[in-house]
């Protein structure tokens, strides 16, 4: 199970794994008609310098031949230079330890936009341009994909060029705040970018059922300009840079001195990106939260409950297995909990809703206790032999006219926990109830506190498959007296063996 959070972008190593030999084609320029176009042709002579080992060797030649003496290809690797490293001896001893540290954290600014602009250029010549002239995806799909990434390349262009006109003959940079502050506002370009990123990445993952794609983007991913990385990597490299300027301009006002000119400016454009993010964060939100209600399927129309439109964020979803094992995909949205199926439609991904959703103004949410249930049984089924089931918790409605509760099990410990978290905190702002279980606070006591009240469903009946004709599960109302007799008769059962 995988709970779908925003998440930073690691940095792929270069694999010391031996480079599949190409065959047929020997380099990517191969793969390009002629064109009168200056821009491609350009594009296939910088590919071309980048060909493997065996290119100029005479066609009759075989290539297989040829592979068996080459290496793994190189791969090309940034540039780690220091901003201490391009000074001598001399010039470095002239600057105290915290000078040289706060120039270091704004040389990686410096750096950080220069390595973004080449990776923007990249995808756009050895990605975009190729794909549009080999015919292998039409100009409207890659604009959906790539999004308006040449757009981007003058706004961190410009940042690059003040950083250049404020850096002083010693190649220090005296103040950065306030250029960071003038230059800020023009990320706000990126929210359209963000907001579409899942249904890019839909798209692309489409697009590399075609064969042709597929072996196009495996060929890049072998070359070296590639550095390992595969094309959505170099997508998502914008999303990623977007979420490091807090931080890098954190790692400046910390070696920043408390009375430099400097300072209030740092924090003022800390403040602003924070702002911008949480904004982007917003509307990125709302564009995924939609783009899952759009492939709900529904069964019937009374599945459709009238409060999925109000919906406006997706807490968390993921894979989750009921009682009885089989797959489900939960969405926990900001008004509703639904529970699907994953099914295709016509070549389309999309989720057939399982049973009613339940409103989290009427959640009950259990938090069960490792072995307290058996998977592939029912609740008396847990006192005998089974597989003890954990990290499982029950979700049920307060509403009768449901009549209905998910016992659901997660993957792992934390994963859990994750999902117990998003699951108080929805309710927590649905129902005015705590978000967190209190200090010493049984899962039992919890029971008794957030159910007694209600209702207990007979789970004799499998919970998990609604009857497919007859009336709907009735609840049995109990008292609190007569349901802990019935626990107490179910453990002495337990000890027993009966």
């Amino acid at each position: 199970m995988n709970l779908f959070f925003f998440y930073f972008l690691d940095s792929q190593e270069p694999s010391n794994k031996r480079v599949r030999p190409l065959a047929k084609v020997s380099s990517l320029v191969s793969l390009i008609s002629p064109s009168k176009n200056g821009a491609v042709r350009r594009f296939g002579q910088t590919i071309q310098s980048m060909s493997l080992r065996g290119d100029s060797k005479s066609p009759g030649m075989s290539l297989k031949a040829s592979s068996r003496t080459a290496g793994p290809t190189p791969t090309k690797r940034r540039n780690s230079t220091l901003w201490s490293e391009t000074l001598d001896v001399h010039q470095k001893s002239t600057f105290s330890t915290k000078e040289i540290k706060r120039q270091e954290a704004i040389y990686e600014l410096y750096r950080g936009e220069q390595d973004l602009i080449e990776d923007l250029q990249l995808a756009r010549k050895a990605y975009h341009d190729p794909m549009l002239k080999l015919s292998i995806i039409t100009e409207e799909e890659l604009a959906h994909i790539f999004g308006d990434l040449d757009a981007y390349i003058p706004l961190h262009e410009d940042l690059l060029m003040k950083l250049t006109e404020g850096t002083n003959p010693d190649g220090t940079v005296a103040q950065i705040g306030q250029i960071v502050i003038d230059w800020l506002p023009g990320l706000n370009a990126y929210k359209n970018y963000c907001s579409n990123q899942l249904a890019a990445k839909a798209l692309l993952d489409q697009k590399k059922q075609d064969r042709r794609v597929q072996d196009f983007l495996q060929r890049c991913l072998e070359s070296p300009f590639s550095r390992k990385l595969d094309l959505w990597s170099f997508l998502d490299i914008p999303r990623s840079r977007l979420v490091k300027y807090p931080l890098l301009l954190r790692e400046i006002l910390r070696h920043t001195p408390l009375d430099h000119p400097d300072v209030p400016s740092l924090e003022r454009a800390i403040t602003i990106i924070q702002e911008i993010l949480s904004d982007i964060n917003m509307r990125k939100g709302e564009s995924e939260c939609q783009y899952y209600i759009d492939k709900l399927e529904y069964l019937d129309d009374k599945q459709r409950d009238p409060l999925i439109d109000n919906c406006k964020t997706l807490l968390c979803h993921g894979e989750l297995r009921n009682k009885s094992g089989s797959r489900l995909h939960v969405f926990l949205f900001s008004e509703l909990l639904v529970l699907t199926r994953p099914v295709t439609r016509n070549d389309r991904s999309c989720f057939q809703v399982y049973r009613q959703p339940i409103p989290v103004q009427d959640l009950v949410l259990e938090d069960l206790l490792d072995g307290e249930i058996r998977m592939g049984g029912s609740f008396r089924g847990a006192f005998t032999n089974g597989e003890k089931a954990k990290n499982v918790f029950r979700v049920s409605s307060l509403d009768p006219s449901h009549g209905q509760s998910h016992t659901l099990h997660v993957n792992d410990v934390y994963h859990k926990q994750q999902w117990l978290n998003c699951l108080r905190t929805a309710m927590a702002q649905q129902q005015g109830a705590p978000s967190t279980v209190q200090q010493g606070e049984t899962v039992r006591a919890k029971r008794h506190s957030s159910t007694i009240s209600a209702t207990m469903y007979d789970e004799e009946t499998d919970e998990n498959c609604q009857p497919a004709s007859g009336p709907k599960l009735r609840p049995q109302t109990l008292s609190k007296t007569r349901l802990d007799r019935k626990l107490q008769g179910s453990l002495k059962r337990k000890e027993t063996g009966v």
